[in-house]
């Protein structure tokens, strides 16, 4: 038996399909309506990964996006700034060179986003680039093919080493929910990344059908939970596909807080990767 295996053993999903949804909607139903508020959209934008990840991107646009946020205080006095800026590893020196908001930071994308299928040398080398250009964070994805095959050594392996080449700066392991079967496989992706290395776990890369969703949310804040009381080690939670309204992102607020307290609610542990949602929010500012 793995290491992996043994551990896995200790964080059992033992809820149904049917039994995460009705959990949900009774917390959704019972505490939704008071996280409606402009302290909670503040919140919430402070947590706002400010994402491009277009085929179109380039140096012109980018430096528009990061212009966005550099004057975005001077527009709205006394709101808070996103937490970071997210772009394809291509773009990372731009935005260093670009941003003058020094709370925001330089998220980007690597490893052969969004398949993961490539050489792991290559998932290395463009991570380590982007570092050198200046990313503060790097989101990767877990490969599903190795997932799907049961070779789960080989891909703590992997995100290990990647891991390694981030020097010491963020890691958020993608786990692309919308491709996993059932509650069982989302804990058990969870778990997995965690345990290879990751800071975050994150639902979505936005380029499948299927996005984020409340219920894979609630599985991933039940294991972080877990691990939390296990090993009193705190991992952070990114939301991110088709996060695109403020309602939408108060669900995903009001289930972090409820299951694994306030004090996720910071850029720390919580992050939403969003491109439609600032706008949104300024939206709600302006009434």
């Amino acid at each position: 038996m793995s290491s992996f295996e043994t551990i896995l053993a200790k964080f059992p999903c033992e809820e149904t399909e049917g039994q995460i949804k009705a959990t949900v909607d009774k917390i959704l139903k019972k505490k939704l309506k008071e996280n409606e508020s402009l302290e909670v959209y503040k919140s919430l934008f402070s947590c706002i990964d400010l994402t491009s990840l277009n085929s179109e991107d380039n140096d012109d646009t980018i430096q528009k996006l990061v212009q966005r946020v550099n004057v975005f205080g001077e527009e709205h006095p006394g709101f808070p700034n996103v937490a970071g800026i997210c772009v394809y590893p291509c773009f990372a020196e731009i935005v260093r060179d670009t941003l003058e908001e020094e709370e925001v930071n330089n998220v980007v994308v690597a490893g052969s986003f969004p398949t993961s299928q490539t050489f792991t040398e290559v998932k290395i080398a463009e991570v380590s680039l982007a570092i050198a250009d200046g990313a503060e964070e790097i989101d990767i994805v877990m490969q599903q093919g190795l997932f799907r095959a049961g070779d789960y050594d080989s891909m703590i392996e992997e995100i290990s080493e990647i891991k390694d080449a981030c020097r010491g700066k963020l890691l958020k392991v993608i786990l692309e929910t919308g491709l996993l079967r059932d509650a069982s496989e989302v804990s058990k992706a969870s778990l997995l990344a965690i345990f290879a290395g990751a800071d975050f776990i994150k639902t979505s890369t936005g380029k499948t059908d299927k996005g984020a969703t409340p219920e894979d949310v609630y599985v991933m804040c039940k294991l972080i939970k877990r691990y939390h009381e296990l090993y009193n080690t705190k991992i952070g939670l990114k939301v991110s596909g088709g996060v695109s309204s403020c309602e939408q992102a108060v669900v995903y607020y009001t289930l972090v807080k409820e299951v694994l307290g306030e004090e996720w609610l910071t850029k720390d542990l919580f992050r939403i990767g969003s491109s439609r949602l600032v706008d949104a929010l300024i939206k709600e500012f302006e009434k």
